[in-house]
């Protein structure tokens, strides 16, 4: 027996595909990295099936990739080895709200908007905004950051508990319901950020918060890129309880207005958004302002509509798409580390630095309220030598970053692109990382190649 006919015997001939266009759709993510296709595309209904594929799968060695929207940007979702890709977009259920607990119980092929319409109704939002409308399944095997992390933390905060299915099919879960524990190793946070090769998420707990009463959002135009980054450092330092503080750099803002049909300042800018109260967010801003103006910005400007704030921060989610849009047979190259904030300004002007150097058309732009940034550069991937420059340019930064105590990625994960760093980030704790995958994966089918590199 093939291994179609195989798993159609498992969970059903419906929920099989080997059609040559769904393999196509799963050989990719929003990557420049090459493409392959899987042998097999599954989509489980609910954590049994998944169990039942994953058990027949490590009995006869085949890998097994997990696919939520494929919006990742290192390569995550490719199935380098063939395999069964798992696909959840049938696993889309929000199974709980607890509005007092400020809890959700999601599966995994919940998208982050899905689950935002739904919480509105409680007067609740799930804070976590990485730009895609990524699952929440995917969000948590990335360590999923975004524009709000400086405020509210990245995806490992909000993950409260997790349904597993590890490599021999056995479920567990990893946590509970309440805010804190100290019993047993923290399972949940090792298993968020592992990119699927330690287990495969089948539910989720997570922690949500209340709707603001008052959200206000600006943009700040600064001579250059140094004084943007030196007034989102000063911001935090006073304590302004800013929600949002990001930069876009002037290259940027020229692809932005073109792209979105803005008509914003092409200047460095930061784009900031501010919650609280009435009373309490007036002073913040104006505080923020006598801050912005010490640092010479140019222009203040405020969104305080939801369509203004929207229209802000759709335009800022859709820059990546602002490079490409125009660049036929172009991709994204995107580099993405992130360093203490005292090296923010320093190392944001080196990157424009070198994407100048090299000769590549690229833009600045990142949270730079917890110190992440990133270099979006234009490549064609057929082009060797237009690969190489941007490769350099993506080697250099990383470089820069781990030179003054950062790391490779700060949100985008490890995927295939950032395996060369690991050994020089990590030293001799690569090794107790690659025990604690045989650990729990000792036959490697889980989205094998990712995450670790292999000697």
């Amino acid at each position: 027996m093939n291994l179609t006919e195989a798993l159609r015997q498992l969970v059903g001939h419906e929920q099989v595909s080997v059609n040559p266009t769904m393999l196509e759709q799963h050989s990719r993510d929003e990557s420049y990295h090459r493409p392959h296709t899987p042998d097999v595309v599954v989509f489980p209904r609910n954590a049994v099936e998944v169990s039942e594929v994953v058990k027949f799968a490590n009995s006869h060695r085949i890998p097994v990739v997990p696919f939520g929207m494929g919006t990742s940007l290192e390569g995550h979702v490719i199935p380098y080895q063939g395999g069964i890709t798992l696909d959840f977009q049938r696993m889309n259920q929000i199974v709980e709200i607890r509005p007092e607990d400020q809890l959700v119980r999601v599966q995994p092929g919940v998208t982050r908007s899905q689950l935002n319409k739904e919480l509105k109704k409680y007067g609740l939002f799930f804070s976590v905004d990485p730009g895609a409308d990524a699952t929440l399944g995917g969000m948590a095997a990335t360590n999923a950051s975004g524009t709000t992390a400086v405020r509210y933390g990245v995806m490992r905060d909000q993950v409260r508990d997790l349904e597993v299915v590890l490599a021999n099919g056995q479920v567990i879960r990893t946590g509970g319901l309440a805010v804190k524990s100290s019993a047993g190793y923290n399972l949940t946070g090792l298993f968020v950020g592992s990119e699927g090769t330690l287990g495969i998420f089948t539910e989720l707990t997570l922690r949500v918060y209340g709707i603001p009463e008052s959200i206000l959002a600006a943009r700040a135009s600064f001579p250059s890129v140094e004084s943007a980054v030196r007034t989102a450092v000063s911001l935090l330092a006073v304590g302004i309880p800013i929600a949002r503080v990001e930069l876009v750099d002037r290259v940027s803002m020229e692809k932005l207005n073109r792209h979105s049909g803005t008509h914003y300042e092409e200047a460095p800018t930061l784009f900031l958004e501010f919650h609280g109260n009435e009373a309490g967010l007036q002073q913040d801003v104006q505080f923020a302002k006598d801050l912005a103006a010490d640092h010479g910005c140019s222009g203040f400007a405020f969104e305080t509509d939801a369509k203004g704030r929207n229209t802000l921060w759709e335009a800022r989610h859709n820059l990546a798409y602002a490079f490409v849009h125009g660049s036929k047979g172009k991709k994204i190259m995107v580099t993405d580390v992130c360093v203490p904030l005292s090296e923010l300004a320093g190392a944001i002007t080196y990157a424009r630095e070198q994407i100048e150097a090299a000769g590549v058309e690229g833009g600045l732009l990142g949270h730079v309220g917890d110190g992440n940034f990133h270099a979006l550069l234009l490549v064609d991937p057929t082009n060797r030598d237009d690969l190489d420059r941007a490769e350099r340019v993506n080697a250099n930064l990383v470089d820069y970053a781990l030179r003054c105590g950062g790391t490779c990625t700060g949100e985008h994960g490890v995927g295939v692109g950032k395996l060369k760093y690991l050994r020089r980030e990590h030293g001799e704790a690569l090794d107790l990382m690659r025990q604690v995958k045989q650990l729990f994966d000792p036959h490697n089918i889980l989205n094998p190649g990712k995450k670790l590199p292999i000697d």
